[in-house]
């Protein structure tokens, strides 16, 4: 994986295809390539590193108006521009670009290729391969292309161009997403719509383990067995100006910026005529039907999860249980006699909860996805969709698409507390304001965080984050936003937890960062920082005010205690950000991540 493009028409495709890549560089990606037809036959560039270094490599006089692109994410083989995208089989006849892992690509190469000498490392090499030898042995293109998928198990999502078809791009989708583009008189491919809003903004969705045949005047849907499939297409709703990176230096920064407005916007998008919230019924209703929520989400989403647990039990009073959800697929525990599922994932596309999600279908049971990304696989493919409204993230550490997760979620409790009959005891509406207001105090203190991070992580190799109750996931998240884009070893810890075991991980100087936002046990996590402190930890204390003592490194303003993790987590933000910013680090494209995991 990480990233496709294509494109079929009148136009020259090499900037076309260019470009696109551009657009999906927020992915994160190791290299990257592109193979444009003309009639010389196809021409391969690719390169380790950034687009830029591809432009590098690309001969300006070269054109073509049939192409396609990949950025790479290594999974098989080391980064490197032989392992990069587009590859070719051996008489470079067959092209193609690949997302996802071709988990038996071992036996195929045993069973089928044993006289072909490879020239990569990787698994998208096996298909191109198999697909030419199935040609040599007398099938035609769409016969070699159809007979490759049948055989192979695993993830994918693939272009392919062959030299002898000049007006044809094959293409085909196994839990990777992969979406058509339609042009007057072209058309294109993508993994993600936003790589071809430069060209169109009308795109056909495609649905797993099928074939289908672009060229620059018609799409053609097959199933495997070749039946023909009729499909509209929809329009990919997003504003280009969103996706600018604007005045500032980084995505993240932006993104983080724009988290008070993102606060306003879900509260618009989920109040009615009456200025009252509002879920769509059929939600509430399986809601009211389950015994038991199963949140499935990955990562920050995870995070995200185990504070809407708090907010699912504590306002609506259901049981509730958080999964992540690589281990959920493989393990997956007794359920209750009425589940709902609830999958939370930004990009809407996460493979380790789409592979849960397609278990839980065959078993009959509902699902709910909560998701950033309307019309992505997750939300396709569950039964119920909430949006997050937070305009496109692009920075590969999620900011804003986490605190809109708890947002949404905090809604979605609060109205099915209501629905149930339950006080929830305050003014969710109200209290929403008064956290973008705070959200928005934050943002502006940019100086002191920035100073903050300075003092506690400019020199140091780790970092522990400590908190209790829900500051105790808020901490989770803070270490793993920390570790991803300064490379510094953070943990988020349980503040009692220290005594049984971490404690003896602190050295003269130990950064610990802890959230006391939590009244009732405020003198807890305190106790614990003196605890930490006794043994040369450098602490720094983030409270709430009215909690907040002498000495305190940083106050928060005061908002309802249950709402306080989509404040307090403003600062662990954007101290992350100045971190790595000390540290000469990628913000944005932090090394070996990805925007979008489609790989289990």
């Amino acid at each position: 994986m990480c990233g496709i493009v294509g494109y079929i028409g009148e136009q020259d495709s090499k900037e076309i295809l260019l470009k696109g890549l551009e657009r999906l560089e927020y992915r994160g990606y190791d290299s990257a390539g592109i193979a444009v037809r003309n009639g010389d036959g196809i021409k391969v560039f690719k390169e380790k590193g950034r687009i830029a270094d591809l432009r590098g490599v690309v001969e300006e006089s070269t054109t073509g108006n049939t192409g396609i692109g990949h950025t790479r994410w290594a999974t098989h083989g080391k980064p490197s521009k032989v392992n990069a995208h587009p590859h070719q089989n051996t008489s470079d006849r067959f092209t193609i670009v690949h997302n996802g892992v071709i988990e038996n690509y071992h036996h195929i190469q045993r069973d089928y290729l044993g006289d072909v000498e490879m020239e990569s490392d990787t698994d998208t090499e096996i298909i191109v391969q198999l697909i030419g030898k199935f040609v040599e042995n007398g099938q035609t293109t769409q016969e070699a292309f159809s007979e490759a998928l049948k055989l192979m198990k695993g993830s994918y999502a693939i272009a392919l161009l062959d030299a002898d078809e000049e007006q044809t791009i094959y293409v085909a989708k196994n839990k990777s997403p992969l979406l058509v583009g339609l042009g007057d008189s072209f058309n294109v491919v993508a993994s993600d719509a936003m790589a071809m809003l430069q060209v169109t903004d009308q795109f056909v969705e495609l649905m797993d383990k099928e074939v289908v045949i672009v060229k620059k005047d018609s799409v053609q849907i097959l199933t495997l067995e070749g039946e023909e499939v009729t499909r509209e297409p929809f329009k990919a709703e997003i504003d280009m100006s969103d996706i600018d990176k604007g005045t500032y230096p980084h995505y993240m920064l932006k993104e983080i910026d724009e988290q008070p407005a993102v606060m306003r916007k879900i509260i618009q998008a989920y109040q009615d005529e009456n200025d009252q919230l509002t879920i769509d019924s059929s939600i509430l209703d399986a809601l009211e039907s389950a015994d038991r929520l199963y949140i499935i989400a990955a990562g920050t989403s995870y995070h995200a999860g185990l504070i809407g647990k708090e907010y699912l039990e504590k306002m609506a009073g259901i049981p509730v249980e958080v999964h992540v959800a690589s281990e959920f697929g493989y393990n997956m525990p007794l359920l209750s006699e009425k589940p709902l599922f609830i999958f939370i994932s930004q990009s809407g596309e996460t493979a380790d909860s789409r592979q849960v999600l397609v278990r839980i279908k065959e078993l009959g049971h509902s699902s709910l996805t909560v998701t950033n990304v309307a019309g992505s696989t997750l939300s396709r493919e569950a039964d119920h969709t909430l949006l997050l409204y937070a305009g496109p993230e692009i920075a590969v550490a999620s900011t804003k698409a986490y605190t809109a997760q708890l947002a949404v979620l905090a809604i979605l409790a609060s109205v099915t507390a209501e629905r149930r009959g339950r006080e929830i005891g305050f003014d969710l509406i109200q209290e929403m304001g008064i956290v973008a207001n705070a959200i928005q105090a934050q943002v502006d203190m940019k100086e002191e965080l920035e100073k903050l991070a300075a003092d506690f992580l400019s020199t140091t190799r780790n970092c522990f984050f400590i908190g209790r109750l829900m500051d105790y996931f808020v901490g989770l998240e803070g270490a793993l936003k920390l570790k991803e884009i300064s490379y510094i070893q953070a943990e988020g810890f349980a503040g009692g937890e220290l005594k049984h075991g971490t404690i003896a991980l602190i050295e003269e100087g130990t950064p610990v960062i802890a959230l006391a936002t939590q009244e009732s046990v405020n003198l807890n996590i305190r106790g614990n920082v003196k605890e930490v402190a006794a043994r040369g930890a450098h602490t720094c204390i983030i409270s709430m005010e009215g909690l907040n003592e002498e000495g305190d490194s940083h106050v928060l303003p005061k908002v309802h205690e249950l709402l306080t993790p989509i404040v307090s987590v403003i600062p662990l933000q954007l101290i992350s950000y100045y971190a790595a910013l000390h540290r000469d680090c990628d913000v944005d494209k932090p090394r070996n991540l990805a925007k979008s995991v489609t790989v289990e």
